[in-house]
């Protein structure tokens, strides 16, 4: 049985590692191999799955993709080396698909999936000692992760989830060419320092309660967590300062009783904004290391209305105005025009921006958020009353029941009250799929606030 993405499944006559029935991504995950390296497996169980897929490797498909090759030969170094399996047969295959990789680099791509080739060749580099494959990872490795990880400790696509697969993949480097002989650790030092701005910037973003925010493409129960991240880290020896958000576009505030966290940034990367959502102005509210303002999350990678409805503005704590979303977000994958903060002021606890992703419509769409130690002030301007109505959206989280009043709603349970400008055109309360993970959504309350040019959020906590 296997078990990916929430979704299990029995092959009953054989394995068969084309299988497509529930999407690409569940087939890349069949073949990556992360089972391989899981607690109970046993050797000869994970021995035997690995020789049934060389056995059938004329006949894969996705499994001989860049991306599919560079996860799934990690897992079986790291499966051999562990286990000190010698094998000819699987080493031939193994050097193969080094080389099929060293062939086929992402370059179409580039982003964290470059970056996985690099690290992919660096593992294959150390477990065959082979000088190409050192010399093209670490090209890769130091170009990437030079302008992949900005001055704050993100990593450019913006995705926290992300980060931590790639910070995962940075700590396993880092332990690789420091515990083994080949090249004199020259490496070290670069991974070292790059591995600190990543864990300084994860520990500024991660919640009291340990999770992340779900923006852009997040899911949960994907990446390692935070906490197993920051303890493989301690055991590296490794330590870190506070970081502090910028380049990235996030901004946190941390109150007694309350976590907020802001998204005043530009889509990322600018050139490959494959993962990135129509979320500008986007932000979650925790209180009492409780979620109560969430994003929705993401639940799909297949090119469908879900997918599209997941990374559009309303699916995200924002300003939509009519129809049109800030970015137009397409194709699964795809950005066409993209909203840009042309302005923002920062001053204590105060954070105002403005963005243009309405010029189309010539409007500019400015927003002001003042935090203070049990309110937060939510205030909503647009340049011009527009043709079209405007709506601002609160996505709450499962469980968390709505009680609408004239001009607020009252989350009784937890104590919270929302209270409106008293000019509001409507409150509408409707349900929303909260994404639990891939393929698994829960159903959820959120509020659709109505306006004109002009809407003022009182959040009492």
């Amino acid at each position: 049985m296997f078990l990916f993405l929430n979704i299990k499944h029995v092959f009953k006559n054989g394995i068969d590692w084309n299988y497509s029935g529930y999407g690409k991504l569940w087939t890349f995950n069949l073949n990556y191999f992360d089972f391989l390296n899981q607690e109970n497996i046993k050797v000869d169980e994970g021995l035997s799955l690995v020789n049934d897929y060389i056995s059938n490797y004329k006949i894969l498909k996705d499994g001989k993709e860049s991306y599919t090759i560079s996860l799934r030969t990690i897992n079986w170094v790291k499966f051999l080396s562990k286990h000190n399996i010698q094998d000819l047969s699987i080493n031939q295959v193994l050097f193969n698909d080094y080389q099929r990789l060293l062939s086929n680099l992402e370059l179409q791509f580039l982003g964290n999936h470059y970056m996985e080739n690099g690290f992919a060749l660096l593992f294959g580099a150390y477990f065959f000692q082979d000088d190409e494959l050192y010399k093209a990872s670490k090209k890769i490795l130091e170009s990437e992760l030079e302008e992949e990880i900005l001055k704050d400790g993100a990593h450019f696509e913006l995705s926290p989830m992300y980060h931590q697969t790639m910070l995962h993949r940075v700590l396993d480097c880092l332990c690789l060419v420091r515990y083994n002989d080949y090249k004199s650790q020259e490496l070290e030092e670069f991974l070292k320092c790059k591995a600190i701005q990543m864990l300084a910037w994860l520990e500024k973003v991660t919640y009291k309660n340990g999770s992340i925010p779900m923006v852009n493409d997040s899911s949960h129960d994907i990446a390692p967590s935070s906490k197993k991240l920051f303890d493989y880290a301690k055991l590296l020896n490794l330590n870190w300062n506070q970081g502090e958000l910028k380049e990235s576009g996030y901004r946190k505030v941390i109150m007694k009783n309350y976590e907020l966290f802001i998204d005043v940034g530009h889509i990322g990367a600018s050139y490959q904004p494959a993962h990135a959502h129509a979320d500008t102005f986007n932000f979650e509210l925790m209180v009492k290391q409780v979620p109560i303002i969430v994003d929705s999350g993401t639940s799909t990678y297949e090119k469908n209305n879900l997918r599209q409805l997941q990374r559009s503005t309303e699916s995200h704590n924002t300003v939509k105005i009519g129809d049109y979303n800030q970015s137009q977000v397409w194709s699964g994958f795809r950005v066409g025009n993209r909203a840009k903060v042309i302005s923002i002021n920062e001053e204590g606890n105060i954070i105002e921006a403005t963005h243009d992703g309405y010029k189309r419509i010539k409007v500019l769409h400015t927003r002001k958020y003042v935090a203070k130690p049990n309110e937060v002030i939510i205030e909503d301007l647009l340049s011009k009353e527009p043709d079209y109505v405007s709506r601002a959206f609160f996505h709450f989280y499962p469980g968390i029941r709505v009680v609408k009043d004239e001009n607020s709603i009252k989350l009784e349970k937890e104590g919270v009250i929302m209270k409106f400008s008293e000019d509001v055109l409507d409150i509408i309360i409707r349900e929303y799929n909260y994404a639990l993970g891939f393929n698994k959504t829960t159903k959820a309350q959120k509020a659709e606030v109505v306006f004109r040019r002009i809407l003022k959020t009182h959040i009492y906590l």
